[in-house]
Protein backbone atom coordinates (compact mmCIF):
# COMPACT_ATOMS: atom_id res chain seq x y z
CA UNK A 1 0.00 0.00 0.00
CA UNK A 2 2.78 2.60 0.84
CA UNK A 3 4.80 1.55 -2.07
CA UNK A 4 1.72 3.26 -4.42
CA UNK A 5 1.67 6.30 -1.77
CA UNK A 6 4.98 6.71 -2.19
CA UNK A 7 5.21 7.22 -6.04
CA UNK A 8 2.45 9.36 -6.04
CA UNK A 9 4.17 11.52 -3.49
CA UNK A 10 7.33 11.36 -5.75
CA UNK A 11 5.61 12.45 -8.67
CA UNK A 12 3.88 15.14 -6.68
CA UNK A 13 7.47 16.44 -5.38
CA UNK A 14 9.18 16.35 -8.59
CA UNK A 15 6.62 18.54 -9.85
CA UNK A 16 7.14 20.70 -7.26
CA UNK A 17 10.48 21.45 -7.75
CA UNK A 18 9.83 23.11 -11.15
CA UNK A 19 7.89 25.57 -9.26
CA UNK A 20 9.47 25.64 -5.54
CA UNK A 21 11.20 29.08 -5.65
CA UNK A 22 8.12 30.95 -6.87
CA UNK A 23 5.38 28.65 -4.25
CA UNK A 24 7.80 29.85 -1.49
CA UNK A 25 7.90 33.57 -2.52
CA UNK A 26 4.66 33.42 -2.74
CA UNK A 27 2.96 31.73 0.71
CA UNK A 28 5.87 33.84 2.68
CA UNK A 29 4.37 37.16 1.79
CA UNK A 30 1.19 36.64 3.76
CA UNK A 31 2.23 35.92 6.82
CA UNK A 32 5.02 38.17 7.08
CA UNK A 33 2.63 41.20 6.25
CA UNK A 34 0.76 39.94 8.90
CA UNK A 35 4.23 39.36 11.38
CA UNK A 36 5.31 42.95 10.66
CA UNK A 37 2.08 44.38 10.83
CA UNK A 38 1.03 43.12 14.27
CA UNK A 39 3.88 41.69 15.88
CA UNK A 40 6.21 44.68 14.83
CA UNK A 41 3.96 47.81 13.70
CA UNK A 42 1.48 47.59 17.16
CA UNK A 43 4.31 45.98 19.59
CA UNK A 44 4.50 49.71 21.28
CA UNK A 45 0.32 49.47 21.57
CA UNK A 46 -0.17 46.30 22.59
CA UNK A 47 0.74 44.96 26.29
CA UNK A 48 2.48 41.46 26.77
CA UNK A 49 0.23 38.30 26.51
CA UNK A 50 0.42 36.53 29.82
CA UNK A 51 4.24 37.76 30.52
CA UNK A 52 5.25 36.93 26.85
CA UNK A 53 6.36 39.65 23.88
CA UNK A 54 2.97 40.00 20.93
CA UNK A 55 5.91 39.86 18.53
CA UNK A 56 6.49 36.56 20.03
CA UNK A 57 2.84 34.96 20.88
CA UNK A 58 1.35 35.39 17.47
CA UNK A 59 5.23 33.76 15.52
CA UNK A 60 3.89 30.35 16.77
CA UNK A 61 0.63 30.93 15.10
CA UNK A 62 1.79 32.14 11.59
CA UNK A 63 3.83 29.35 11.15
CA UNK A 64 1.41 26.70 11.66
CA UNK A 65 -1.25 28.91 10.04
CA UNK A 66 1.41 28.48 6.82
CA UNK A 67 1.48 24.46 7.42
CA UNK A 68 -1.88 23.94 7.57
CA UNK A 69 -2.82 25.88 4.55
CA UNK A 70 -0.19 24.87 2.64
CA UNK A 71 -1.70 21.11 3.48
CA UNK A 72 -5.18 22.21 2.58
CA UNK A 73 -4.16 24.43 -0.62
CA UNK A 74 -1.53 21.13 -2.14
CA UNK A 75 -4.34 18.76 -1.20
CA UNK A 76 -7.47 20.19 -2.42
CA UNK A 77 -6.53 22.01 -5.72
CA UNK A 78 -4.11 18.33 -6.47
CA UNK A 79 -6.77 16.03 -5.82
CA UNK A 80 -8.88 18.66 -8.50
CA UNK A 81 -6.56 19.52 -10.74
CA UNK A 82 -5.76 15.42 -11.21
CA UNK A 83 -9.23 13.99 -10.98
CA UNK A 84 -11.22 16.76 -13.47
CA UNK A 85 -8.11 18.62 -15.77
CA UNK A 86 -5.42 15.97 -16.25
CA UNK A 87 -7.64 12.82 -15.43
CA UNK A 88 -4.31 11.19 -13.61
CA UNK A 89 -6.45 9.73 -11.07
CA UNK A 90 -7.99 7.59 -13.68
CA UNK A 91 -4.49 6.58 -14.81
CA UNK A 92 -4.01 5.40 -11.43
CA UNK A 93 -7.15 3.56 -10.83
CA UNK A 94 -5.83 1.06 -13.87
CA UNK A 95 -2.72 0.41 -12.04
CA UNK A 96 -2.20 -1.74 -8.43
CA UNK A 97 -2.69 1.29 -7.16
CA UNK A 98 -5.50 1.52 -4.30
CA UNK A 99 -7.56 3.94 -3.46
CA UNK A 100 -5.68 4.11 -0.13
CA UNK A 101 -2.36 4.88 -1.69
CA UNK A 102 -4.22 7.71 -3.66
CA UNK A 103 -5.62 9.14 -0.41
CA UNK A 104 -2.43 9.04 1.70
CA UNK A 105 0.03 10.05 -1.53
CA UNK A 106 -1.77 13.29 -1.56
CA UNK A 107 -2.10 13.26 2.33
CA UNK A 108 1.63 13.30 2.51
CA UNK A 109 2.22 15.47 -0.40
CA UNK A 110 -0.19 18.14 1.35
CA UNK A 111 2.05 17.48 4.55
CA UNK A 112 5.01 17.81 2.48
CA UNK A 113 4.52 21.26 1.25
CA UNK A 114 3.34 22.58 4.35
CA UNK A 115 6.50 21.40 6.52
CA UNK A 116 8.86 23.43 3.64
CA UNK A 117 6.58 26.54 3.31
CA UNK A 118 6.13 26.92 7.73
CA UNK A 119 9.91 25.65 7.89
CA UNK A 120 10.77 28.63 4.83
CA UNK A 121 8.25 31.23 7.03
CA UNK A 122 9.71 30.36 10.57
CA UNK A 123 13.55 31.24 9.03
CA UNK A 124 11.75 34.24 7.84
CA UNK A 125 10.09 35.34 11.49
CA UNK A 126 12.69 34.04 13.42
CA UNK A 127 15.21 36.54 12.20
CA UNK A 128 13.06 39.41 13.32
CA UNK A 129 12.64 37.68 16.63
CA UNK A 130 15.32 36.83 18.88
CA UNK A 131 14.01 33.51 20.51
CA UNK A 132 15.38 30.61 21.54
CA UNK A 133 14.00 27.88 22.32
CA UNK A 134 14.65 24.26 23.89
CA UNK A 135 14.85 21.41 21.32
CA UNK A 136 12.64 19.60 23.32
CA UNK A 137 9.60 22.15 22.83
CA UNK A 138 10.38 22.29 19.29
CA UNK A 139 9.82 18.18 18.70
CA UNK A 140 6.44 19.06 20.66
CA UNK A 141 5.50 21.72 18.67
CA UNK A 142 5.93 19.58 15.72
CA UNK A 143 3.61 16.93 16.59
CA UNK A 144 1.03 19.66 16.58
CA UNK A 145 1.86 20.92 13.39
CA UNK A 146 2.03 17.32 11.77
CA UNK A 147 -1.65 16.18 13.11
CA UNK A 148 -2.72 19.76 11.90
CA UNK A 149 -1.27 19.20 8.49
CA UNK A 150 -2.67 16.10 8.36
CA UNK A 151 -5.95 16.92 9.13
CA UNK A 152 -6.08 19.66 6.78
CA UNK A 153 -4.53 17.32 4.22
CA UNK A 154 -7.46 15.11 4.18
CA UNK A 155 -10.38 17.75 4.39
CA UNK A 156 -8.55 19.35 1.19
CA UNK A 157 -8.36 15.62 -0.19
CA UNK A 158 -12.42 15.53 0.53
CA UNK A 159 -12.85 19.13 -0.80
CA UNK A 160 -11.06 18.04 -4.00
CA UNK A 161 -12.67 14.97 -4.18
CA UNK A 162 -16.52 16.42 -4.28
CA UNK A 163 -16.20 19.82 -5.68
CA UNK A 164 -16.61 20.57 -9.47
CA UNK A 165 -16.40 23.64 -9.97
CA UNK A 166 -12.61 25.44 -8.67
CA UNK A 167 -13.98 28.55 -7.29
CA UNK A 168 -15.84 26.74 -4.82
CA UNK A 169 -12.54 25.68 -2.92
CA UNK A 170 -11.69 29.21 -2.69
CA UNK A 171 -15.44 29.81 -0.94
CA UNK A 172 -14.74 26.89 1.38
CA UNK A 173 -11.20 28.57 1.97
CA UNK A 174 -12.71 31.98 2.81
CA UNK A 175 -16.09 30.74 4.89
CA UNK A 176 -14.78 27.72 6.31
CA UNK A 177 -11.41 27.63 6.74
CA UNK A 178 -10.03 31.30 7.47
CA UNK A 179 -12.89 31.96 10.31
CA UNK A 180 -11.46 28.91 11.83
CA UNK A 181 -8.20 29.87 11.88
CA UNK A 182 -8.76 33.08 13.04
CA UNK A 183 -11.24 32.29 15.82
CA UNK A 184 -8.80 29.77 17.24
CA UNK A 185 -6.61 32.58 18.96
CA UNK A 186 -3.66 33.25 16.62
CA UNK A 187 -3.67 36.93 17.24
CA UNK A 188 -5.58 36.93 21.07
CA UNK A 189 -5.28 34.81 23.88
CA UNK A 190 -8.44 32.51 24.46
CA UNK A 191 -9.27 34.42 27.69
CA UNK A 192 -10.74 37.13 25.97
CA UNK A 193 -13.37 34.66 24.50
CA UNK A 194 -16.59 34.89 27.36
CA UNK A 195 -16.65 32.34 29.82
CA UNK A 196 -19.42 30.64 28.31
CA UNK A 197 -18.07 29.90 24.43
CA UNK A 198 -14.82 29.25 25.60
CA UNK A 199 -15.37 25.20 26.02
CA UNK A 200 -16.35 25.41 22.44
CA UNK A 201 -13.87 27.50 21.19
CA UNK A 202 -11.33 25.34 22.75
CA UNK A 203 -13.01 21.73 21.20
CA UNK A 204 -12.30 23.33 17.43
CA UNK A 205 -10.07 21.31 15.93
CA UNK A 206 -7.74 24.34 14.98
CA UNK A 207 -8.21 25.79 18.53
CA UNK A 208 -6.02 22.41 19.48
CA UNK A 209 -3.78 23.15 16.49
CA UNK A 210 -2.76 26.66 16.99
CA UNK A 211 -2.96 27.32 20.97
CA UNK A 212 -1.55 23.45 21.87
CA UNK A 213 1.58 24.49 19.27
CA UNK A 214 1.89 27.67 20.95
CA UNK A 215 2.09 26.04 24.48
CA UNK A 216 4.33 23.48 23.27
CA UNK A 217 7.21 25.64 21.68
CA UNK A 218 6.65 28.43 23.91
CA UNK A 219 6.65 26.66 27.32
CA UNK A 220 7.27 23.70 26.62
CA UNK A 221 3.50 22.21 27.91
CA UNK A 222 1.19 19.40 25.89
CA UNK A 223 -2.21 20.17 26.64
CA UNK A 224 -3.54 16.57 26.97
CA UNK A 225 -7.56 18.00 25.92
CA UNK A 226 -5.50 19.54 22.47
CA UNK A 227 -3.47 15.91 21.58
CA UNK A 228 -6.82 14.18 22.04
CA UNK A 229 -8.83 16.50 20.24
CA UNK A 230 -6.08 16.64 17.03
CA UNK A 231 -5.43 12.41 17.04
CA UNK A 232 -9.40 11.96 17.04
CA UNK A 233 -10.02 14.53 14.10
CA UNK A 234 -7.54 12.82 12.43
CA UNK A 235 -8.52 9.64 12.55
CA UNK A 236 -11.89 10.34 11.80
CA UNK A 237 -10.85 13.19 9.08
CA UNK A 238 -8.70 10.40 7.14
CA UNK A 239 -11.30 7.43 7.45
CA UNK A 240 -13.96 10.24 5.88
CA UNK A 241 -11.30 10.87 3.15
CA UNK A 242 -10.51 7.67 1.98
CA UNK A 243 -14.85 6.66 2.33
CA UNK A 244 -15.21 9.94 0.10
CA UNK A 245 -12.82 9.23 -2.61
CA UNK A 246 -13.88 5.69 -3.23
CA UNK A 247 -17.44 6.57 -2.85
CA UNK A 248 -16.98 9.04 -5.93
CA UNK A 249 -14.48 6.96 -8.25
CA UNK A 250 -16.84 3.85 -7.93
CA UNK A 251 -19.71 6.07 -8.14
Amino acid sequence: MFRGALTIWGRDMWVLRRSVFSELVAVIAYPITLYLAFGVGLRGYIADVDGIPYALFIAPGLISMTAVSAAFDESSWSMWFHRKVQRTIEEYRVTPITVYDIVIGKIMSGFSLGAIKGIAVAIVIFLFTPFRFPFAHFLTYLLFIALGSMIFSCVGTICGTVIEKPENIGRVQGVVIVPLIFMSGIFFPLSSYPETALPFVRALPTTAIFEGARLALLRGFIDAQFCLTLVVTAAVSFVLAVWVFNRKIEG
